[in-house]
């Protein structure tokens, strides 16, 4: 008797666990085709059915104004927007957003026209590799050229930086390449007619102040501290430029466009100063769906206000200031939409 009940407890429990293994296997093989319907359907549905748009947003170093800009709009979109994911990064600046963009690893950035134009058409720095695909969502504030000399010097004008100690900026940056730019359109032989020191705007400042330089060239948003520092320790001014000569590199060069300092920017200075200027944008990606940036365009005119209350390279800045000084570079289609829509554009 004891041995047919022991015979019976092993075949009952055989059969649970077969029961068991027979659950656990419909339930993984369940589980697998829920994933792999999910996987499908994501890739079948579009952003406007509400999956969640990953969105990586290189910017530039943590340094300056750009990185911290970055970081609002991208925190104000992933609050103001559900199915909108994006994450700020620091960058090398520009050219690394630009091929960042490019290799299909971030979908926005931001840059200046003047380097986005070089890799839409494959030219410059992109020689060769034109992205045809890079797109506008908004133009937003001016970097502007900054000529600020000593008042020692006795320099009023461009042309009478030749045979001066001047520092064009750091070899290859952003400055000395307009430097370059500048001199060279006013018929001057680059860099031999000036003593040239290749430095940043930090040392820039520090040999103004101590005397060793006549000027320097700085390209940044105003008010930028490195002028505002000349202007007020270093016995510097700004000088401007002539019009003819802004006139001609717009001729040469789409991405140029006008500008004036206004009086009152940095100490002494007492009348406007007229200059060249290259926008920055944010920049995207024709892969970024339409719905998607028109969604990300009208988010962040709708609250450009609260973002220029912590970010001061945009107060003043319109809606307006969007679409203008591109350079001839194509706005996204979702973005474009959206300017349509409020009578921007027609």
């Amino acid at each position: 008797m004891k041995r047919l009940v022991t015979m019976l407890a092993v075949l009952t429990l055989g059969v649970s666990l077969l029961s068991g293994c027979a659950s656990t296997t419909q339930e993984g093989a369940s589980e697998g085709a829920t994933e792999s319907t999910e996987t499908t359907e994501g890739e079948e549905t579009s952003s406007a059915s509400g999956d969640v748009v990953t969105i990586n947003f290189p910017t530039a170093a943590t340094t300056g104004a750009v990185y911290p800009l970055g970081s609002a709009i991208a925190n104000l979109w992933n609050t103001e927007l559900d199915n909108v994911r994006a994450s700020a990064q620091a960058s090398n600046g520009g050219v690394e957003n630009l091929n960042l963009i490019a290799d299909g690893q971030a979908q926005m950035g931001v840059a200046v026209t003047s380097i986005m134009y070089e890799s839409y058409h494959g030219t410059g720095t992109f020689e060769g590799r034109p992205n045809e695909d890079l797109r506008v969502l908004a133009g937003l504030y001016y970097n502007p050229n900054q000529v600020v000399v000593s008042e020692e010097s006795g320099i009023t004008s461009l042309s009478e930086l030749k045979g001066k100690n001047f520092a064009p900026g750091s070899a290859g940056g952003t400055s000395e390449v307009e430097t370059r730019i500048h001199l060279t359109a006013l018929g001057m032989n680059y860099p031999d007619d000036i003593k040239a020191q290749f430095v940043g705007f930090t040392e820039a400042t520090d040999l103004l102040r101590n005397k060793q330089l006549d000027g320097a060239w700085i390209m940044a948003g105003v008010p930028t501290a490195a002028v505002t520092e000349i202007t007020s320790t270093a016995g510097g001014k700004l000088i401007g430029m002539d019009e003819s000569l802004i006139e001609q590199l717009k001729a040469d060069y789409p991405w140029y466009a006008e500008y004036t300092i206004p009086a009152g920017t940095y100490d002494g200075q007492d009348e406007d100063i007229l200059t060249s200027a290259i926008k920055i944008t944010l920049c995207t990606t024709a892969d970024l769906d339409a719905d998607t940036v028109y969604n990300l365009t009208k988010t962040f005119w709708e609250n450009i206000d609260t973002l220029a209350e912590t970010n001061s390279v945009l107060q003043g800045i319109t809606v307006e200031d969007a679409v203008t000084d591109l350079a001839g570079l194509p706005l996204h289609e979702g973005a474009e939409r959206y300017y349509k829509e409020i009578g921007v554009l027609e």
